[in-house]
């Protein structure tokens, strides 16, 4: 089924990888190019964003490259802008920005809290604050927004944070489902479970002092015994983004091994 994308402008955010490895946004940048999409990738790091464009294009895909802030209107409605220059269209908006802080509403400082909203939640508001009305002039487009199954459940570590602002970027994108859906606009949102990615390995390594021991508990914790990876999540995307989901909208897809249907979840 390869070419599933073809004929399409895809503008991802969050497209470059933290660390060595496959991150959920190098992923899907790569397999969208590889499905015959045309790609403008954004990242707030340019060596990171520059690495994903190189695989797309050893593999002779069309690459636009953007660095940009997502919590900054202005460089956002600026990569909008020269991904719309360059390719005149997007057809798909793919949002995969996201870092977790661990602890609770007593022990996180207001500075940590707003950086987590911003970052995991604001972000999303912008790039389809300016995207959206291309789409509608277009009459046509699909969102395909990355949020987590902490949205959903205790997951048995304190991310707050996190969980809130994941669980405002779900109601975020329904709403957005709903609103745009007679103006051909499809808006779905994929949540990861327990992956083992760059970002997960960060968040170890800077949080816990045994971070091997995390890694095999979370391996055992998972329905399958083992946790997903970024190809899953880019795999999950690619559906949702594609017209096989043209009757799709509004889904919160959870990409979990099946963690999720468990009556009690384990705690990590």
């Amino acid at each position: 089924m390869a070419g599933r994308l073809r004929n399409k402008v895809a503008l991802v955010f969050g497209a470059g990888s933290i660390g060595p490895g496959w991150g959920n946004g190098k992923a899907t940048a790569v397999l969208y190019a590889r499905e015959g999409a045309r790609l403008a990738i954004v990242d707030s790091n340019p060596s990171a964003v520059e690495e994903t464009a190189g695989l797309i294009r050893s593999e002779g895909g069309d690459c636009l490259t953007l660095v940009a802030d997502v919590t900054n209107a202005r460089q956002v409605e600026t990569a909008v802008d020269a991904t719309v220059h360059h390719f005149q269209r997007i057809d798909i908006l793919h949002n995969n920005v996201g870092f977790a802080s661990l602890g609770g509403p007593v022990e996180l400082s207001e500075e940590v809290w707003d950086k987590a909203i911003d970052l995991n939640l604001k972000s999303m508001f912008l790039t389809c604050k300016y995207v959206l009305p291309v789409m509608v002039r277009q009459g046509a487009g699909a969102i395909v927004n990355i949020s987590s199954i902490s949205s959903l459940s205790w997951l048995g570590s304190s991310y707050v944070s996190y969980a809130a602002a994941k669980a405002g970027v779900n109601q975020l994108s329904r709403a957005i489902a709903m609103e745009y859906a007679r103006k051909g606009i499809r808006c779905n949102v994929v949540l990861p479970g327990f992956m083992h990615t760059p970002t997960a390995h960060a968040v170890f390594n800077s949080q816990f002092t045994n971070s091997a021991e995390l890694i095999r508990k979370r391996n055992e914790l998972c329905p399958t015994g083992q946790m997903g990876d970024a190809w899953d999540v880019a795999h999950a995307s690619l559906f949702l983004a594609s017209d096989e989901a043209k009757y799709v909208n509004g889904v919160l897809l959870p990409v979990d091994g099946g963690f999720t249907c468990q009556a009690v979840s384990p705690t990590v």
